[in-house]
């Protein structure tokens, strides 16, 4: 008769559990693995074939019992960790979207809105399409495939244990989200450059032609601009995309192996 010890089931549960749940946060906060647009089936399914392939490469685990208190504690240092990981991608993504709301707004498509499963809310046409395109460039550059791979390694960076992430990979991470509007406010300055310079002739045109009907001219105007000037732009938004986004992965490693150099903290 096969009898199972408590502390048998104990260290299978700790080889599997909590490498579970740092794949399960960094699942969450992940862009494009964490879209809502994915089923819950799936990413559950995917995160516990990731621990079962991952479990057999860690170090040796603490042993302890997963529902004491040290082991919550642990268990909510994987969280941290998983979630930071995860933020600190999303990042890039939400300031392109932030882009294409900046964009969107002063070509006069406010009222266009669509919504965006991955942010679960409205989000203007502009910004819609921006971020289709930094999804499409995100798989192009395998970008699913190397944050798997940095999930893999910061099991050996940051082992399992009750010591988590440091205060200055916290801060870091803080620096970094602050970013987003640096980064937003780049990609769409090319479009409100141009739309700047449209407004301030239609100030001028509507100034010596008073009985004109700025309305009417100004929005088609604006639009066929600022289309014309994304579509000019288009071919040298791809390159930043994708310095951006090696940029955020640079940033990710450094937070699993604890390198505060490598991310301007000094």
């Amino acid at each position: 008769m096969l009898n199972i010890t408590t502390e048998q089931l104990n260290s299978w549960l700790t080889i599997f559990i909590w490498p579970l749940v740092r794949i399960l946060a960094l699942m969450t906060a992940a862009p494009l693995l964490g879209s809502s647009n994915i089923p819950v089936q799936v990413k559950l399914g995917l995160s516990v074939l990731l621990a079962i392939l991952i479990a057999p490469l860690l170090p040796s685990l603490p042993q302890m019992d997963p529902g004491s208190g040290t082991g919550l504690i642990v268990l909510l240092q994987q969280v941290i960790i998983g979630l930071a990981m995860g933020f600190s991608m999303r990042i890039i993504f939400t300031a392109v979207e932030m882009a294409g709301e900046i964009t969107g707004l002063q070509m006069g498509l406010g009222f266009a809105t669509f919504f965006d499963p991955q942010q679960s809310g409205q989000v203007q046409l502009v910004g819609r399409f921006y971020g289709l395109l930094a999804t499409l460039l995100f798989l192009a550059i395998d970008g699913h495939l190397q944050i798997i791979g940095i999930l893999a390694h910061s099991f050996t960076t940051l082992p399992v244990g009750t010591d988590g992430m440091d205060v200055v990979s916290f801060t870091a991470l803080v620096n970094w989200g602050a970013k987003i509007f640096t980064f937003g406010l780049h990609l769409a300055l090319p479009v409100l450059a141009a739309l700047l310079i449209t407004n301030l002739a239609l100030g001028i045109l509507t100034r010596a032609a008073p009985q004109l009907n700025i309305f009417a001219v100004g929005f088609p105007l604006t639009l066929g601009i600022g289309l014309l000037v994304m579509s000019w732009a288009l071919p040298y938004f791809t390159p930043v995309l994708t310095q951006l986004l090696g940029e955020s992965f640079s940033i990710m490693r450094s937070l699993v192996n604890g390198d505060s150099s490598a991310i301007g903290i000094p």
